[in-house]
């Protein structure tokens, strides 16, 4: 489809045959449920003793024994005959009252059994499931930065959603149709005791339905895949016209969108149709097939009966014809567990490979301990990185930051500011002995850890679900109410949280939507200081707030930085007055480094931009 972009996470699977190692590894997530799932095969059992001894029932006691009186020696009853004389015995009642309760009886044990293997069944996959989710789930909170810029958010939630809503529709009905199969094998062996002639003839269709099963599967093995892209991809689209709809409404795209997504969704219709008429094809044949087999059995076994053959009474062509569904239904339902098995299979290539997706995190394999409290001194030795091999975004950067001092970081746009704070927090992977904190190599501290002792603002501020006290804990138990309401008074943000309805205790709209922007920026500062980090990075953070709230937040920030590493990232130069040093990119390189008087001579860049903001603001026309 044009504009589709390349599907990450399809390209390692787009051709694959089906793999049944995944279903193995599949089948492994239920070992934890090994009890539910004994139990729910035990009840299974129960079922199909029942479900044989029914048609026994209805043929031998009640249409042999008990109406005609001729029951065939070759047909087994199962003891059931002997069963029906003792109850009426016992009880006083006709034998035929008798057989029916017995059926009533068998009929209801089958309804509960089904019951509780279903349920059992059921209840096992569901957790099984739950823990698959929540581990890809967890891998993808996992995943770096650098993960997240070549997939996209629509296609993981599929993998979150749809693709393990396939999985446990595999599963349930795995269990269901093995549990069929033991009532198959035994109606087979009543049937071959009874007449072998009759059975040879129903088994001939068995061939003709395993034909079909193998052309089914073929058919089905890319066509399943295929609409799991494209629901992929449907989703995908969703997510982005929903997460960017203010943008979509200011530029008056409704129309344009809508049109690409009724192509994408037109695409996935094709998909899912062609599935669907698979689907109801191969069930009209099975059952036109079963069907055949019934007419079969009625016109051999009234050829049998006319010719009086031994052995063969009405009751046991009754007992064929009740039988024809026990013996057809598992291998009817082999078609539509290959139709299930192959929707589940695109399903499980894509969740495991969500699962095996190789973190780009390097993690030492032994973490340097850090002491309780950082000094916060950096330093940059010949940093360069690039996003993409061949394309460098920081080229051989080399400075040193005292601890507890601030470093201003100013240049035009794409200069690489902002990957420097990344790479700080290494939320992309910086190589060894390039980027030092109190003069130990980053690379040797974990993430978790280093990410402990640096809090960094940034002018695009997540508001998460919940009160406003939720979004400056984050659930952390170490802050407390107390701590978090000192950390928003420092920023001046408790004069907006008391006006608040319920203040700290205020549920937030979704992103924070009944906050303006400035006061969500005030409550991403309470967040950050909440956790009393060493190290303090405001990336652009005062952008998009009034110029009374950003003189409030100065005059806050320039007590904070009292006893921490400050490092400021602003267009605004007014923001960075009281810097220490300032270091000045342009195209990944450092043009300049050194106090403000200093880089406002020897940088041509900053000069320029002091002479836009505070000298000659028509030069903007000049340049």
């Amino acid at each position: 489809m044009s504009g589709r972009p390349p599907p990450a996470f399809e390209d390692a699977i787009a051709g694959k045959r089906v793999d049944f190692g995944l279903l193995r590894r599949l089948l492994g997530w239920l070992v934890p449920e090994r009890r539910s799932l004994a139990a729910s095969g035990l009840l299974v059992l129960v079922t199909a003793l029942f479900q044989v001894i029914l048609p026994v029932i209805l043929s031998v006691v009640v249409i042999d024994h008990l109406l005609l009186g001729e029951v065939s020696p070759a047909a087994p009853d199962l003891g059931l005959i002997a069963l029906t004389e003792r109850l009426a015995g016992a009880t006083g009642a006709s034998p035929l009252l008798m057989a029916c309760a017995l059926y009533a009886v068998c009929q209801l044990a089958i309804g509960l059994a089904g019951h509780g293997h279903r349920m059992l069944l059921i209840g096992a996959v569901v957790s099984a499931l739950a823990r698959l989710r929540e581990a890809v789930f967890l891998k993808l909170l996992r995943q770096p930065a650098a993960f997240w810029d070549k997939v996209s958010v629509g296609r993981v939630t599929t993998r979150v959603t749809n693709d393990v809503e396939a999985l446990y529709e595999l599963l349930r009905s795995l269990g269901t149709f093995l549990g069929e199969f033991v009532p198959f094998f035994v109606a087979l062996g009543i049937m071959l005791s009874a007449d072998v002639p009759l059975t040879l003839a129903l088994l001939a269709f068995a061939p003709i339905l395993g034909a079909l099963s193998l052309a089914f599967r073929r058919a089905m093995r890319n066509v399943y895949r295929r609409a799991r892209e494209s629901l992929s991809w449907l989703n995908q689209q969703m997510q982005e016209n929903l997460a960017g709809l203010t943008v979509v409404q200011l530029y008056g795209r409704e129309a344009e969108n809508l049109s690409r997504y009724q192509a994408t969704n037109g695409e996935n219709r094709r998909d899912e149709t062609r599935a669907l008429a698979l689907e109801t094809f191969y069930g009209a044949l099975t059952d036109s097939l079963s069907n055949l087999a019934l007419a079969v059995t009625l016109f051999l076994g009234a050829q049998a009966l006319g010719a009086e053959a031994d052995g063969l009474t009405l009751g046991t062509v009754v007992l064929f014809t009740r039988y024809i569904d026990l013996l057809f239904q598992p291998l009817a339902a082999l078609g539509e567990q290959y139709n299930l098995l192959f929707r589940a299979m695109a399903s499980g290539e894509r969740i495991f490979q969500a699962l095996d997706w190789p973190s780009l995190q390097r993690e030492p394999a032994t973490p340097a301990a850090l002491p309780p409290r950082l000094a916060g001194a950096l330093r940059f030795e010949h940093l360069s990185f690039a996003y993409e091999p061949g394309t460098p975004v920081l080229k051989d950067l080399t400075l040193t930051v005292p601890a507890r001092s601030t470093l201003a970081i100013v240049g035009p746009t794409g200069s690489g500011k902002s990957t420097l704070i990344r790479l700080l927090s290494r939320l992309y992977t910086v190589e060894p002995g390039q980027l030092f904190i109190d003069d130990l190599d980053v690379t040797q501290i974990h993430s978790r850890e280093l990410r402990r002792r640096i809090g960094v603002v940034l002018q695009d501020f997540h508001v998460f679900a919940g009160t406003v006290l939720d979004n400056i804990t984050l659930g952390d138990p170490a802050i407390t109410r107390e701590k978090a309401e000192a950390a928003a008074a420092t920023v001046g943000a408790d004069g907006f949280i008391r006006v608040l309805p319920q203040g700290l205790d205020t549920v937030l709209a979704e992103r924070g939507r009944n906050l303006s922007q400035g006061q969500r920026q005030l409550l991403a500062f309470a967040r950050v200081l909440a956790t009393d980090p060493e190290i303090l990075v405001l990336d652009e953070a005062t952008a998009s707030i009034d110029s009374e709230t950003e003189a409030e937040i100065q005059a806050a920030l320039k007590r904070l930085r009292a006893d921490r590493t400050t490092v400021i990232i602003a267009h605004r130069l007014a923001t960075i007055v009281d810097a220490d040093q300032v270091l000045v990119l342009v195209n990944g390189t450092q043009e300049a480094l050194g106090s403000l008087e200093t880089v406002l001579t020897d940088s041509p860049t900053y000069a320029r931009m002091h002479r836009l903001q505070f000298e000659d603001p028509e030069a903007l026309a000049d340049a």
